[in-house]
């Protein structure tokens, strides 16, 4: 069984039998987030699907305290690396296996740089993350426009898709319903809305347009929802 809690924003945490993980950890700032970064005090994988602050967030503190292993694009990887950070960069390929399964990273539309002092650094592509963890399969979207990579995912039998619906910079519900219809999921959760003014968003208007072609579960952050 896989425990998938909602912290806000686009985090998430991830537990399994030997398996600890957060996915864009932005907690600190974070006006709708449920836990501190301080709460974690045990890590093993942290995946970052972007540059950007607000997906980042905690990620590099929290990797160094916890020793946890980054899971992120190959450039972001090495600028990471830099700061003491154990990483593990990868690009757009096959299933790397892992210790709790597999992870696929996967198309994104969306931006990756981030600002280093005065300086506009490059980070590399963004992307999403299909993973699996005790057979369970996840797809965490990332920050990403409606694209036609998304239908390759209906033939990956994805249990649970994690989507944005918040708009602007992001797919709106009605981009997102359509999204669900190419993956297919068993199952879906709304993310990245409702955190600053640009991006409100309604989950039960998702909820409607989703219809029957999946559960959509629509979860307040720091609510958790169990994988069998």
């Amino acid at each position: 069984m896989v425990q998938v809690r909602f912290l806000g924003h686009a985090a998430f945490s991830l537990e399994a039998p030997g398996f600890r993980g957060l996915i864009d950890p932005f907690l600190t700032g974070n006006p709708v987030a449920s836990a501190s970064a301080d709460s974690f005090r045990e890590l093993d994988w942290i995946f970052l699907t972007h540059g950007h602050g607000d997906h980042v967030g905690d990620g590099v503190a929290l990797a160094k305290r916890t020793g946890a292993k980054v899971v992120c694009n190959f450039d972001l990887a090495q600028l990471l690396e830099r700061e003491g950070v154990s990483t593990q960069g990868m690009y757009f390929a096959g299933r790397t296996k892992m210790p709790f399964g597999w992870v696929k990273m996967v198309p994104a539309w969306h931006g990756s740089g981030f600002s280093r002092g005065n300086e506009r650094v490059y980070g590399g592509v963004a992307c999403g993350f299909l993973l699996e963890v005790e057979g369970a399969r996840i797809y965490h979207a990332g920050d990403t426009g409606l694209t036609v990579e998304m239908q390759l995912l209906g033939e990956e039998k994805v249990d649970l898709a994690l989507l944005p619906i918040g708009g602007y910079y992001v797919m709106d519900g009605e981009d997102a319903a359509r999204a669900v219809r190419l993956i297919r999921p068993r199952m879906v959760v709304p993310m990245h809305y409702d955190t600053f003014p640009p991006i409100q968003a309604d989950p039960e208007a998702f909820r409607a347009l989703v219809g029957n072609d999946a559960e959509v579960r629509i979860l307040k952050p720091g609510e958790a929802l169990d994988l069998p």
